[in-house]
């Protein structure tokens, strides 16, 4: 007797999709004359705010249906692991549509690929899709939530970026300015031209100075030890620690090239991580709390791994010989040196949604400005003249596969984002916004098409094949639905 198809269980969180269904609707008359009354709140400047007065100010914001959302999510907070109730259905039409999206996640979870996927997506009325599906490990299950924390990697770096240019913005910094002036490490490199027949590194001075734009770009020359051949080989004659170790020597490596002729992975922001610390005074963890977590709300992002955030945390897994996730140990450096502004934070998804958000809109949510719609402006156009952003390679298939994003187009480079310069055939805009982290954790900046999204895992190798099918079909899926809508 054929056995009945199991139906794919959804772990998955309220979201806003009713908000579209409610703005097809004409609103009633008593509504928009306490709209009309309702004096609109004044724009905020970032400042030096606690949690406790963001939230405040956040709650006081929202009219009363939004207040007590507020509160019912901060009641799901406070028991992770649970899975929140089911929000009201849609409309048909659209349930269908981004039931649909509820299908590309779940498949590689249902197949084994992918041991757990959270994805968010929101476009400028706010967010209009949220799930969770599958566990968080696989040696321990317990069930994916939306407010899982991730290991984000270097979705930290357009963070970084946001941080450098808040200086930038004041005055403090030059974007043009040579980093030699804040940072002895930039001052003193060199360039590393090869190795002679004994295998001693030939090295020479740069030609011009490394500037934040080159750090910001990945123009400066720098590279990543851990990808990388000739800089692995360096590290090891020189005795340096890598990358990964969080040493402060482990960012006295030589350029790969001359700045400003090239483009390479490497690096950069997290020297650009340093001279935010350098600049403002602060630690890179204090100065992001201060003047983009806190201001935006975002408390469970940091580069501490809090208790209450370790409880959420979702396991690290690599994909083993017979195809399947099998779970391994990657854990912060125990003596780190410095915070990684390339790749140390943690968040989750809803958390850094809303630091995208906030660029969406051109750089103030919800009446916090943290940075100047002409900041944003500039951080997403392309910032690396008639250089092309090339196929990424690697020399550690371990940790991240060699990939070419957007294939048949010309990629650029603004400032800590990937820029797709045409359509993609079924998904965003063109002069959209992207990136990723190691762990297969994505989002992108639809700018044009005002839709932003964010999608993680975590499983290595960077830009899996199966998680890369699983991201195509995502955004089809998303795209098509609103299409729909």
């Amino acid at each position: 007797m054929a056995q009945r198809k199991k139906k794919p269980v959804r772990k998955k969180i309220a979201t806003a999709r009713g908000k579209l269904s409610k703005a097809a609707k004409p609103p009633r008359k008593k509504a928009a004359k306490r709209a009309v009354a309702r004096s609109a709140p004044a724009k905020k400047r970032r400042s030096k705010p606690t949690a406790k007065s963001t939230a405040a100010r956040k709650v006081a914001r929202k009219p009363p249906a939004a207040r007590k959302v507020v509160r019912k999510a901060k009641k799901r907070h406070s028991a992770p692991g649970t899975v929140a109730p089911r929000v009201p259905s849609a409309p048909a039409a659209q349930s269908g549509a981004l039931l649909e999206l509820d299908l590309v996640l779940n498949k590689p979870v249902e197949a084994g690929l992918v041991p757990g996927v959270v994805a968010l997506a929101a476009d400028d009325r706010g967010v209009f899709y949220k799930a969770a599906f599958g566990v968080r490990s696989i040696d321990k299950p317990d069930p994916m939530t939306v407010d899982s924390v991730f290991r984000i990697a270097s979705m930290t770096k357009a963070v970084t970026g946001a941080a450098a240019m808040q200086l930038v913005e004041e005055g403090r910094i030059g974007l043009d300015q040579p980093m030699g002036d804040v940072l002895p490490v930039v001052r003193d490199v060199q360039v590393l031209e090869g190795f002679d027949a004994d295998g001693a590194p030939q090295l020479r001075d740069p030609k011009t100075p490394v500037t934040l734009r080159h750090l910001l770009t990945h123009t400066s020359g720098y590279g990543y030890d851990i990808f990388h051949a000739d800089l692995g080989r360096y590290v090891q004659i020189a005795g340096l620690p890598s990358i990964l170790t969080c040493k402060n020597d482990a960012l006295r490596v030589p350029l790969l090239f001359d700045p400003g002729t090239n483009w390479e992975y490497g690096i950069g922001i997290d020297l650009a991580g340093k001279v935010v610390e350098a600049v403002s005074g602060e630690t890179l963890e204090s100065y992001f709390q201060q003047h983009i977590f806190e201001p935006l709300g975002m408390r469970d992002t940091s580069f501490v791994l809090r208790d209450d955030m370790a409880r959420r945390l979702v396991g690290t897994h690599a994909r083993g010989a017979d195809g399947k996730p099998a779970p391994i140990a990657f854990e912060s450096a125990p003596d780190a040196e410095f915070q990684m502004g390339g790749g140390g934070l943690y968040s989750t998804a809803p958390d850094y949604l809303t630091f995208t958000r906030m660029l969406l809109a051109g750089g103030t949510l919800d009446g916090v400005e943290v940075l100047k719609p002409e900041t944003v402006r500039l951080m997403g156009r392309n910032a690396i003249g008639d250089l092309e952003v090339p196929i990424l390679r690697s020399d550690n298939p371990a940790m991240a596969l060699e990939v070419e994003m957007f294939p048949g187009q010309v990629k650029k480079w603004g400032l800590s984002f990937i820029i797709n310069t045409a359509d993609v055939e079924g998904g965003r805009a063109a002069e959209s916004l992207a990136w990723g982290g190691v762990h297969n954790t994505f989002f992108w900046i639809d700018i044009n098409r005002q839709i932003t999204a964010v999608v993680m895992m975590q499983i290595l190798p960077a830009s899996d094949p199966h998680v890369l099918a699983t991201m195509v079909n995502f955004e089809q899926a998303l795209y098509a639905a609103r299409s729909r809508a």
